[in-house]
């Protein structure tokens, strides 16, 4: 199929491509990696196409103990920066799980935030990481929304329809702070069917699930019984997740798919202690 009939507007500045946002029925066009096969599906049809690759949204920075990354930094770029590398190891994890290389080379940062994809990966790990999202407008300004705040369910976040992404910040992992990211799918870069990611801290956790539950949040049962070092109960914490149902796969199966990973990243994070 091809898309319906759209304007198309390459904006040079921020204040340019905010005021085009502004218009009813625009959509922001970044890596195009969901956006265009939903276009040509005419599942999306937007009136004006926003194409924000001239902005310069991309850049990575580590200043001050707070790690932010552009919104128009590719999958590949951040996966490859020694910035986040040091300062939030959990991204590099996920990041070599998310589709393949040709993906990785085209998608944005802000494109998999903004969509909310349940089974993505960078959704997680922004709540993992307890990261803020700095979002604009061209009527109310910037603004900062906690990840908790901003992802509200299934493709649904708090982002006004005349809003822009423009950075996601993350404080830098603190000492004593450890973190796994683990996946499973059919095949390597297909969607997740469940996937964990984990912060754990000195009597603090912070753990998000994608693919199981419709809408992505942090996890609070599981993260107090990991606070308290009771890693059995966390495990079982997760046999009551909303999960989803559905032909491909059932919710009981999400869930115990969700208690196996969460299984494995606390061995995965027991080894690596033991061999340090």
């Amino acid at each position: 199929m091809k898309p319906a009939r759209f304007d198309y507007a390459r904006p040079a500045t921020l204040a340019e491509a905010l005021a085009l946002l502004a218009q009813p029925d625009a959509a922001v066009l970044a890596g195009g990696q969901s956006l265009m096969p939903m276009m040509n599906l005419r599942v999306a049809r937007p009136a004006l196409l926003v194409d924000i690759n001239r902005l310069p949204l991309g850049e990575i920075t580590l200043a001050g103990g707070t790690l932010r990354i552009g919104a128009l930094a590719r999958h590949a770029e951040v996966l490859a920066s020694p910035l986040v590398a040091l300062a939030a190891p959990l991204l590099p994890q996920a990041l070599a799980q998310v589709a393949h290389a040709a993906i990785r080379n085209r998608g944005t940062l802000g494109g998999s935030l903004s969509l909310a994809d349940p089974a993505a990966e960078l959704p997680a790990c922004m709540l993992a990481l307890d990261a803020t999202l700095v979002v604009a407008s061209a009527a109310r300004g910037e603004r900062r929304i906690p990840a908790g705040a901003f992802f509200l369910g299934l493709y649904s976040t708090a982002l006004a329809s005349d809003e822009l992404l423009l950075a996601a910040e993350l404080p830098a992992a603190a000492p004593g702070w450890r973190f796994a990211f683990l996946e499973v799918a059919r095949r390597h870069g297909d969607f997740a069917m469940a996937g964990v990611a984990l912060a754990l801290g000195p009597n603090a956790a912070r753990l998000a699930l994608c693919g199981v539950e419709a809408g992505q949040r942090r996890q609070p049962a599981a993260e107090a019984a990991l606070a308290a070092g009771d890693p059995a109960a966390a495990i079982a914490a997760l046999a009551s997740t909303d999960a989803m149902d559905s032909p491909e796969l059932s919710a009981a199966h999400r869930r115990h798919l969700a208690q196996v990973l969460l299984r494995r990243a606390l061995a995965h994070l027991e080894a690596a202690d033991a061999a340090a």
